[in-house]
């Protein structure tokens, strides 16, 4: 074959064609957001029924928090258990708003109290209480659904980072906070609505969000307000304040030795978490129709970690592959096997953490085969342990073609 280098032979195809070049100029990382996309944007929504893609547009919402831990855990080394509280509280700025819509004059004729929502009729309340009336304005309630968990994020980031409060001890006292704003929204029934959350949420700005042509143009919304989240965020590490980041997750006391401020470091990404997984909290309410203190708590916060590390902590796009692969497979075994769906999922996340450690984003397809025989092992009685199976390839190929040793026969 003749060589077509430029030294030896006519000039190359990616020399003659600009275009080509520019292609192979894409880093990897380029192409597997593009595929991404591709997947979001057209292919869910041609495949999939309206239902599913409903219920996949309540899975993209899940992975704002995912990727603002990726951010937060991934690249800053910032484990919280609390990402809850900050989805909560966007859902709940964002719902305000669409059940003061709902509540007009008009629809709430026959309560003893017309023009305030449903539930604060029910407990008494003779007037709009004083923070609910700025979310008669939408564009203060977009403002609120970012600065709301931005604003409590910078006050705990403050006060833990700046007495040096990290590692197991600020995953813990994060933990506590979403215990404790669960209980506030519970006992404050006639402001939150209590236990059951805000619900019957219509339209936004008079738009019906229940049809079905609304979903679809929400799912949009949220699958292209996700990837350009991911986009930002990746624009933010490959800045000198992202390698910083990553300098602080591996050695914090020579990051600070060097002249710089490692709690404020910290506190931006901890804050950066919080106004991203507050995005997501909104996006929720608009996709589901409602939002209730089951997604604010301990749990949701703790699920949001579990799709973090199956995707891949240190991936952007793995967030997102992660929370599908995570809440499908709660759907999927709450459908099917009810009784035991919380046992699989554990299972599942077990299996997924021990055979790829660095989660999806990890997964190399020459090596997981290895991978799984070494997890799966078996010791036969008699012959004693099976040999480690080596996942370098090249090293299986040269043992296979190796020249086979000359057969003596034994005297007799």
């Amino acid at each position: 074959m003749a060589d077509l280098t430029p030294e030896s032979g006519p000039p190359s195809l990616l020399a003659r064609s600009p275009r080509l070049a520019a292609l192979r100029a894409w880093s990897r990382q380029h192409w597997q957001f593009l595929a991404t996309a591709l997947l979001l944007l057209v292919i869910f929504p041609l495949t999939l029924s309206s239902f599913r893609l409903g219920m996949i547009g309540k899975y993209l919402s899940y992975a704002f928090p995912a990727v603002g831990l990726v951010m937060c855990w991934g690249k800053g080394g910032i484990l919280s258990l609390g990402q809850g509280v900050f989805f909560g509280l966007g859902g709940y700025a964002m719902a305000m708003f669409l059940k003061l819509e709902a509540s007009d004059p008009a629809s709430t004729a026959i309560q003893s109290t017309p023009g305030i929502p449903d539930f604060m009729d029910w407990n008494q309340l003779t007037a709009l209480p004083f923070f609910w009336v700025p979310f008669h304005s939408f564009a203060f309630t977009l403002l609120a659904v970012m600065l709301l968990p931005g604003l409590l994020a910078l006050v705990i980031g403050l006060a833990m980072f700046k007495r040096r409060v990290g590692g197991v001890y600020f995953a813990i006292i994060t933990q506590a906070i979403a215990s404790v704003l669960t209980i506030l929204i519970i006992g404050q029934q006639g402001y939150t609505g209590g236990v059951n959350g805000i619900t019957d949420l219509k339209t936004l700005l008079g738009w019906d969000i229940r049809t079905d042509s609304a979903r679809l143009v929400l799912y949009y919304v949220c699958a292209g307000l996700l990837l350009g989240v991911v986009a930002l965020s990746s624009w933010v590490l490959q800045s000198r304040l992202g390698r910083l980041l990553i300098a602080l997750r591996e050695k914090e006391e020579r990051v600070r030795f060097t002249g710089y401020d490692t709690a404020n470091l910290k506190v931006f990404a901890f804050v950066l978490a919080a106004v991203v997984s507050g995005l997501g909290g909104a996006m929720f309410t608009l996709v589901v129709g409602f939002m209730s203190p089951s997604f604010v708590g301990i749990v949701p916060s703790i699920e949001i970690v579990i799709a973090t590390a199956v995707g891949g902590r240190q991936s952007l796009l793995g967030a997102i592959y992660g929370s599908l692969l995570l809440n499908y497979g709660k759907t999927f075994f709450s459908e099917s096997l009810p009784e035991l769906w919380l046992f699989l999922l554990g299972g599942l996340f077990i299996l997924v953490v021990m055979a790829f450690p660095n989660g999806l984003a990890g997964l190399d397809l020459r090596r997981w085969p290895a991978r799984l025989l070494q997890l799966t092992r078996v010791r036969w009685p008699g012959l004693g342990a099976l040999p480690t199976v080596q996942p370098a390839w090249p090293a299986l190929e040269a043992a296979t073609n190796a020249p086979s040793q000359p057969h003596h026969e034994v005297p007799q």
